[in-house]
């Protein structure tokens, strides 16, 4: 009632002013609308009409702001619904590939992909899936299109290279790799993943730079070891590389770099060897051989000595090299047992099985030692001796031919080489007698797939 009666007194006083003032101001105003058309308005209408015309254009201006206001407001609020039912699929996604629902996993991730393609966490979870599973070409395809959305993003970038190297596309990999390192020179990681890549594909060379500039980066000092460990092993390969390629005086340059940070890495002193060999330089080959045997006591030494004096025809040499380590060391039953097995393959029987018949603590661990010591019986005419001893050799489940092993991953092998095909260390192969010979460390997968690698020497069979 009060708001009725309040209306009508406005609209009263309204007339009355509009009264009163058209009567404060007589006349009227001509308006044309068109050469034609013209009206007659008084003056107090002219202002009463400007005044509501004004009031309609700011009523249409404000309504039309509100309008769109409200609008984006809704807008906003879808957008909003649908970003939480993307993340939503997103985090359910993660949970089930952390559940070990991978199948599940991968229709979450889907599902927010198909809400928004360019998402770029989805894309790199749903790739890493795939890689994992095998799918590489999906894997690639995936972080490729995380990459177009966000070209800088370098954990896009590594996973891509991760997957590259999976699917056995190398070079492209390490194209990869390079584009981190263009954005961010130091990038430790990039450079240790293109460094692993370069050693996969036994680029020696370059694995020796970046190993170069990894050493200058402000390392803790444990990794810093373990690398100056590995940059004496990647100059000795850019050295064993020259060689093969027949470049020996800047092999011989690298393997003396190899020496110089590692006094006792064996392999470069080989490598030396080999040089001065095939520089028909062989006495100075044997005396350096001679003088590093002095320094490490390596009985891989000895065995390549065994094998030059015996293409040189000149076996009472390596006996006499034997006897004098033996005058050294009396009691080691490595060298008694190589100077036996020496004496065996010279046909020195009586030597032979007076020096084997007294070796101690290779008896269970060699079924060579078994084998050489029957043959000897069996020249002797002692056949009841040969034949225990044949026995003593089939009991043994592996058969053992002198290998070498490595004392990093314990794999064997019958021929030495300067890094192992296993795990890929250097100078870590030593000869056996070798305490429990033949049996595998804990941990350690018999199948590992080999690190592609060719030695530099002959290899030092002795059987």
């Amino acid at each position: 009632m009060l708001r009725l009666l309040t209306t009508i007194f406005l609209i009263c006083l309204g007339i009355f002013l509009y009264s009163y003032f058209r009567e404060l101001n007589p006349g009227t105003v001509e308006i044309k609308t068109s050469p034609s058309i013209q009206f007659q308005l008084s003056l107090v209408t002219l202002v009463v009409f400007a005044m509501a015309l004004g009031a309609v254009l700011v009523t249409l201006a404000v309504g039309m702001r509100q309008t769109a206001y409200a609008i984006g407001n809704w807008r906003s609020a879808r957008l909003l619904r649908r970003k939480e039912k993307i993340d939503a699929f997103h985090r359910e996604g993660t949970h089930a590939f952390m559940s070990k629902r991978t199948l599940e996993a991968i229709g979450l991730f889907e599902k927010a992909l198909a809400m928004d393609p360019n998402r770029v966490d989805s894309l790199l979870w749903l790739g890493n899936i795939y890689r994992a599973e095998g799918n590489f070409a999906e894997a690639i395809r995936l972080h490729q299109q995380a990459n177009r959305v966000d070209d800088r993003n370098f954990e896009i970038l590594l996973e891509m290279a991760k997957d590259l190297e999976g699917a056995k596309r190398y070079e492209d990999a390490l194209q990869v790799l390079h584009k981190i390192l263009r954005i961010e020179p130091d990038n430790l990681t990039a450079l240790i993943r293109q460094r692993d890549l370069l050693v996969r594909l036994e680029k020696w060379s370059d694995a020796l730079e970046i190993q170069h500039r990894l050493l200058k980066a402000n390392l803790p000092e444990p990794e810093r070891r373990a690398e100056a460990q590995l940059l004496t092993g990647y100059t000795y390969e850019v050295g064993r590389q020259l060689l093969e390629r027949g470049n020996p005086d800047k092999a011989r340059r690298y393997f003396r770099g190899a020496i110089k940070k590692d006094r006792t890495f064996l392999p470069a002193y080989i490598g030396i060897g080999e040089i001065l060999i095939q520089e028909g330089k062989t006495k100075q080959a044997v005396e350096i051989l001679k003088k590093v045997y002095a320094k490490t006591h390596s009985i891989i030494i000895l065995h390549r000595l065994e094998e030059l004096f015996l293409e040189q025809g000149e076996p009472s040499e390596i006996i006499r090299v034997y006897q004098e380590a033996l005058r050294h060391e009396p009691n080691n039953p490595a060298l008694q047992f190589y100077l036996g097995k020496l004496y065996y393959r010279l046909e020195m029987v009586d030597e032979a099985f007076d020096m084997l018949s007294t070796v101690e603590g290779v008896q269970d661990q060699l079924i060579d030692y078994h084998k050489i010591m029957a043959n000897l019986f069996l020249r002797k005419q002692h056949m009841a001796q040969a034949v225990v001893e044949f026995k003593k050799a089939l009991h043994f489940k592996k058969r053992v031919v002198v290998p070498y092993v490595c004392t990093a991953c314990q794999q064997e092998s019958t021929e030495w080489t300067g890094r192992c095909r296993r795990c890929g260390s250097w100078n870590t192969f030593q000869a056996l007698p070798w305490k429990n010979a033949g049996q595998t460390v804990s941990g350690q997968d018999s199948e590992s797939p080999a690190v592609p690698y060719q030695g530099i020497a002959s290899p030092f069979e002795t059987v």
